[in-house]
């Protein structure tokens, strides 16, 4: 049986240098609250949009792993260093945990089902378990359009120089009430927000489509996440652009990348239209 279809949580070991990491940011993050300041927040608010929404939402997931649309490479590798001030690690990985994701969803080789347990589906399987550590021989079956790209094999090894070259900046700028909102709280947010679609959208909410696996639509987890809680449309249709479907289901990700289309940046927009699927 291959490496990354077994179970995950087999392994036990604490992975101490990701816990580290966490604890440091989350203590960060608690510090901001300390140092509060309006210009600081409005930071934040921003780079939240340009690495949430622009880098991970509309970058990692919606072009890089499921081809959703297709733009220019110069604006592709843009996005992909957006994404990359989110620090949750190099697009590469991000790509390859992803589809491994939908290839076993909610079964036996899923980096993070709550069939494990909510705890584990939210954090525990990065803190513990085999799911970050892919090989070469999984980056090439599951990401063979991007490990044979230069830029990002660069970007994936190098993915943490973008956030350091943007709190020196941060620091220079407005001291360190911005590098502890804009930076700290902010990543620490929204590692928790992303985390929310692995955890929450595959224990509560709405079902539209009779999906193989366990996901949902959440409308909190959605606004949290740029409109990546209707977890339960995209699984229906992976590939699909717009994950939102019906008027109400709010998708700034899906906005975004029609902005992109009206600006001639995107093209190849693969869409789903709800009067075109039989609903459950």
């Amino acid at each position: 049986m291959n490496k990354e279809v077994t179970t995950l949580k087999e392994d036990t070991r604490i992975n101490w240098h990701t816990a580290t990491f966490m604890a440091l940011f989350h203590i960060g993050a608690v510090a901001a609250l300390f140092m509060f300041s309006w210009q600081a927040l409005v930071a934040a608010l921003v780079l939240w949009w340009i690495s949430a929404s622009l880098g991970v939402g509309m970058g990692f997931h919606r072009l890089l792993t499921h081809r959703g649309y297709k733009t220019p490479k110069l604006v592709e590798y843009f996005i992909t260093v957006c994404g990359l001030l989110a620090l949750e690690g190099g697009a590469i990985n991000w790509v390859v945990t992803h589809r491994i994701h939908h290839a076993h969803t909610d079964a036996p080789g899923d980096p993070h089902t709550p069939r494990e347990g909510g705890w584990w589906a939210h954090i525990g399987w990065m803190l513990k378990g085999t799911a970050q550590s892919h090989d070469q021989q999984t980056l090439a079956r599951y990401a063979p359009d991007m490990v044979k790209d230069r830029f990002h094999v660069l970007a994936n090894n190098l993915y943490w120089v973008p956030i350091i070259l943007l709190a020196i900046g941060l620091l220079a700028f407005g001291g360190w009430s911005f590098v502890l909102w804009a930076v700290f709280f902010r990543v620490t947010f929204n590692f928790h927000a992303t985390w929310l679609v692995n955890s929450a959208t595959h224990m509560w909410g709405r079902r539209r489509f009779a999906t193989r696996d366990d996901s949902t639509n959440n409308w909190w987890v959605a606004l949290l996440t740029f409109g990546e809680g209707w977890h339960n449309n995209h699984h229906a249709y992976p590939t699909a652009a717009r994950h939102g479907l019906a008027w109400y289901e709010i998708d700034l990700n899906w906005w975004g990348i029609r902005t992109l289309q009206f600006l001639r940046l995107a093209k190849a927009v693969k869409l789903v239209r709800l009067a075109e699927v039989s609903a459950t």
